[in-house]
C-alpha cells in the first residue's frame, strides 16, 4: 500500500543530499540571520527589497532597503563585488526577493534568500524597527 507521500519514491540518499546542500547556497532561513546580524562584523549585506512605505514602517535592524527594481550596476558600485547579499521580502506569498535575487546574480553578485521574509521573522518572535 502507498499514501499520498510514498506515491513517489524519495530520491537516493546522494542526490538528496546534493539537493539539501544545494538549497543551503541559495537560502538562510531567518534564525541564522538573527544571530549572524549579532555577530561583532557581518559579513553580509540584508537588503530588504520591498518599497520604501513598508520599509519605513518596519524591517530588520541592519538591514537597507533596496527595492528589486532599483538593483543596478551603479547603485552596488561601491560594494565590494564579493560582497554576499541576503535579500527578503514581505513573506512567501511575495516574489520580490526571488527577483531582488536574479538581479543581483544578473550583476555577477552572490546572494542567498531568507526564506520567510518578514513573515517568517515575525513567526519566529523577531522584532521589526520603523524609521524614524
Amino acid at each position: 500500500m502507498t499514501t499520498h507521500v510514498t506515491d513517489v519514491p524519495a530520491a537516493p540518499s546522494a542526490r538528496a543530499l546534493q539537493h539539501f546542500e544545494d538549497m543551503l547556497s541559495f537560502e538562510a532561513d531567518c534564525w541564522d540571520v538573527h544571530e549572524s546580524l549579532r555577530a561583532p562584523e557581518v559579513d553580509f549585506i540584508l537588503a530588504d527589497v520591498r518599497g520604501p512605505v513598508s520599509f519605513a514602517k518596519g524591517h530588520i535592524a541592519g538591514a537597507i532597503n533596496m527595492p528589486h527594481r532599483s538593483i543596478t550596476a551603479e547603485r552596488l558600485a561601491d560594494i565590494p563585488a564579493d560582497r554576499l547579499f541576503v535579500v527578503y521580502c514581505a513573506g512567501p506569498h511575495c516574489n520580490g526577493a526571488n527577483r531582488a535575487a536574479i538581479r543581483l546574480a544578473r550583476l555577477g553578485r552572490p546572494v542567498k534568500m531568507m526564506i520567510g521574509g518578514v513573515t517568517g521573522w515575525i513567526d519566529e518572535g523577531f522584532a521589526l524597527t520603523a524609521s524614524d
